[in-house]
């Protein structure tokens, strides 16, 4: 059973970034891409956040067999693709779900912040007139976060992207703690 409390089987995985892609260009109304663009002016740092505000909405595209359409689903459809932190954000900030403040057993921790600062975005999205640009420009962001470059912790960061060279036992270059 997925995370969503689905069964595996019915769970419709997200597998590649141009999947991802055409699901998204079904939104009519382009929240998620208006929630991304705002996320991206407030955060610019946190792919990740951005990410999971573009394809927050993506649980409203995605169908079980029967019918059923759950956020629960749409995070665990991504999780394979996006990474968790990016799932769990979706997952999170569920509208049906408790104030992202509120205590909870989900293992958000140091996520607070960031879910609540995603539904203040996903709120604001509603407004008529915000120019979020188009689709397309979120594809190369979309694929380093695919390909594991922006998540949180990971060796390879802003100051040294590409990560020590083999061989190293530190970081490197002129950025390099000294």
């Amino acid at each position: 059973m997925a995370r969503s409390g689905v069964p595996e089987a019915q769970v419709p995985y997200v597998t590649s970034v141009l999947e991802l892609m055409e699901l998204l260009r079904a939104d009519p109304d382009d929240r998620g891409l208006r929630t991304a663009a705002l996320l991206r002016r407030s955060h610019p740092f946190d792919k990740e956040l951005q990410i999971a505000g573009l394809v927050h909405r993506l649980g409203h595209l995605l169908r079980l067999s029967d019918g059923t359409v759950t956020v629960g689903v749409a995070a665990e459809s991504i999780r394979p693709l996006l990474g968790e932190r990016v799932a769990r954000l979706v997952r999170l900030q569920s509208p049906e779900r408790p104030h992202p403040d509120s205590d909870d057993d989900d293992g958000d921790g140091d996520d607070t912040e960031a879910v609540a600062t995603l539904c203040q975005a996903r709120d604001a999205a509603t407004a008529a007139g915000l120019d979020a640009g188009v689709l397309e420009d979120w594809q190369p962001l979309l694929e380093l976060v695919a390909a594991g470059s922006c998540r949180v912790g990971s060796p390879g960061n802003a100051i040294d992207p590409l990560g020590a060279p083999r061989g190293s036992k530190g970081p490197s270059g002129p950025y390099r703690a000294r």
